[in-house]
């Protein structure tokens, strides 16, 4: 429970919009750096998080993949997002 109380809320994690610029790359980088920075927390805390990061048409691609494809570990969806 120790390493939950160390990730930041996830209404503070950059967003992903997929309109114009391509903000992915701060999102990946985000997410990659928590892992190293709570490297105790178990990846399901933060793929359960990662609705609240898209919006717009990412959000739709998202909740697509999520449901075609159902849980995923980061390295999943960092390679979909990618």
């Amino acid at each position: 429970m120790e390493a939950l109380k160390q990730l930041p809320e996830a209404s503070s994690w950059p967003k992903f919009s997929e309109t114009g610029e391509y903000d992915h790359m701060e999102l990946i980088d985000y997410i990659d750096g928590l892992f190293i920075d709570v490297p105790s927390i178990p990846d399901y805390w933060i793929t359960a998080r990662l609705n609240t990061s898209f919006k717009g048409h990412a959000s739709i691609w998202y909740t697509e993949m999520k449901e075609i494809h159902g849980r995923r570990n980061w390295p999943r969806w960092k390679s979909q997002i990618i």
